[in-house]
This record gives structure tokens, sequence and C-alpha cells, in this order.
């Protein structure tokens, strides 16, 4: 059996521009626009297991890990 986490959670900036993905395989938060392109990506060593992000009404983004 093969699984694929590339999209666990999304979340949209107030506005609407900007969806933010969590990708649990390679441990990745991705910023897109609207169109679907990408606008930024964010890796970090701390960055593991990415299960959930949530953007507040101020704009922040926040991200939750379940690695060690």
């Amino acid at each position: 059996m093969f699984l694929c986490f590339a999209v666990h959670k999304v979340a949209v900036k107030p506005t609407g521009y900007k969806l933010y993905i969590t990708n649990l395989s390679h441990n990745k938060l991705l910023t897109l626009a609207r169109d679907g392109s990408i606008l930024a990506t964010f890796t970090d060593p701390e960055l593991k297991w990415p299960c959930g992000v949530n953007v507040t009404p101020a704009g922040q983004v926040l991200v939750v890990c379940e690695g060690p």
C-alpha cells in the first residue's frame, strides 16, 4: 500500500488571496495564490510532520507539527 501525504491541511488568508498548505511527506509549508501558482515554500529542520495550519484574523500563519 502506498500512502501519499502531498496535501494534508489547508488554511486560507482572511483576504482569500493566499492559501497555506501543509505537506507531510516533504515537511513543507506551501503558500499558493488563488490560481494555484506557488508563491513560497517554507522548510526548516524543526518542521517535522506539519499536521495542521491556521491563519489568524490578523494574517499570522500558525503551523502544528507532530514530529519529535
